[in-house]
């Protein structure tokens, strides 16, 4: 049996219910930090619901008029390996083309293998590395060029 998802443009508020019940965060996204990181900026925020409960989502802003940044993601562990997140993914690109970005650049770290495997299998390339002295610490900055059609 397949569980059926929407994913939907959403509020933080639903953002936070699921950021606030990922093992691999500490919390540290509030909703003062993410509206003063998001004043001003063009911004996407996108959840995904099972049965009206939000179980996953994606947070990305512009960092420019040509460049779409994809900040924040992740899915509840329950519902790990349905697709969400490439789900997320394409509709996040789809918005980002639609508003005329030619690219996207998101970080990721070593310690997220699924994330680091998605990024990859979906054409984004490595275009740098942040160093924070430890490799499980480090940011691995990923971007993909977006073809206008």
């Amino acid at each position: 049996m397949t569980t059926r998802y929407s994913i939907k443009s959403a509020n933080l508020q639903d953002l936070l219910l699921v950021d606030s019940q990922i093992p691999e965060f500490d919390g540290r996204n509030t909703l003062s930090k993410l509206h003063a990181k998001l004043a001003g900026r063009e911004h996407l925020v996108l959840v995904a619901y099972i049965d009206n409960e939000p179980v996953a989502y994606k947070l990305g802003y512009g960092l420019d008029n040509n460049t779409f940044y994809s900040w924040l993601g992740a899915v509840l562990p329950k519902c790990r390996g349905m697709g969400i997140a490439q789900a997320l993914l394409a509709a996040q690109e789809m918005w980002v083309k639609e508003h005329n970005y030619d690219a996207i650049n998101v970080k990721s770290m070593n310690r997220f293998p699924a994330m680091l495997s998605l990024l990859i299998k979906n054409g984004y390339t490595i275009a740098g590395y942040e160093d924070r002295g430890n490799p499980h610490k480090s940011k691995i900055i990923f971007s993909k060029e977006l073809a206008s059609d």
